[in-house]
C-alpha cells in the first residue's frame, strides 16, 4: 500500500513538474485568471458574469454555423498560444515573479494534474464496470444519456452552454468563499427536517 502511495505521489510530482514547464509562458496570465475566478476582489464575480454574458450574446447575435464557430475558436487558441508567451512578460513584468507566485502556480498545476488523474480514474472505473457488470453499465449509460438528451431538448443549446460555462467559472470562487458548503449544509438540514417530520407522522 505504501509503495502504491509513493508511486502515485512520484507520478503526481513528475506530471506537475512537466505541466509547469509546458505552461511557464502562461504563468502570469494563469495567476491573473486564478485571482479572478477565486474572487480576490468583490467585483470579480460581476465582471466574470458580465464578460461571459457579452460573449454569449455576441455568439447569439452572429449565429455562426458549427464549422465557423469551431474554426474561429481554434484560430483564437492558436493566436493566444503564439502571442501570450511573447506579450505576457512585457505586460505583467517577469522580473516581478515572486516565491509566493511560484508556489501558487505550482499549486494550480498540481490541481490540474489531480483533476486529470481523477478523470482518467473515472474512465478506468467505467471500463471496469463495462467488463465486470455489462448490464449495469448499459443501464447506467443509457439512462444518463437519455436524461441529458431530454434536458437538451427542453433547454436551448446556447443557453444551456451559457449556464454550464457560468457555473464552472463561478465554481472556484464559490468554493473559496464557502458558498457551496453553506448551501450544502442548508440543504442537508432541510432534508433532515423532512425526514424527522416523516418519522413523526409514521409514529
Amino acid at each position: 500500500m505504501a509503495d502504491g502511495d509513493n508511486k502515485s505521489a512520484n507520478l503526481l510530482a513528475q506530471d506537475t513538474a512537466q505541466l509547469e514547464e509546458q505552461l511557464q509562458g502562461w504563468g502570469e496570465v494563469i495567476l491573473a485568471g486564478d485571482r479572478v475566478v477565486r474572487w480576490e476582489k468583490p467585483w470579480f464575480p460581476g465582471a466574470l458574469m458580465g464578460g461571459t454574458t457579452m460573449l454569449f450574446l455576441m455568439i447569439y447575435y452572429l449565429d455562426p454555423s458549427v464549422l465557423t464557430g469551431l474554426s474561429c475558436a481554434i484560430m483564437l487558441l492558436c493566436l493566444a498560444d503564439y502571442l501570450v508567451p511573447t506579450l505576457a512578460p512585457r505586460v505583467f513584468g517577469s522580473n516581478k515573479w515572486t516565491t509566493e507566485q511560484q508556489q501558487r502556480f505550482h499549486e494550480i498545476c498540481g490541481n490540474l494534474v489531480k483533476t486529470q488523474h481523477r478523470t482518467v480514474g473515472w474512465w478506468k472505473r467505467l471500463c471496469t464496470l463495462k467488463e465486470e457488470k455489462p448490464k449495469m453499465y448499459f443501464a447506467s449509460v443509457i439512462s444518463s444519456l437519455l436524461a441529458v438528451a431530454w434536458i437538451g431538448q427542453q433547454v436551448h443549446n446556447l443557453f444551456l452552454t451559457y449556464l454550464i460555462v457560468s457555473f464552472l467559472l463561478l465554481l472556484p470562487g464559490m468554493n473559496q468563499h464557502g458558498v457551496l458548503t453553506k448551501y450544502a449544509s442548508m440543504a442537508k438540514r432541510e432534508i433532515n427536517k423532512l425526514l424527522k417530520q416523516k418519522e413523526k407522522k409514521n409514529e
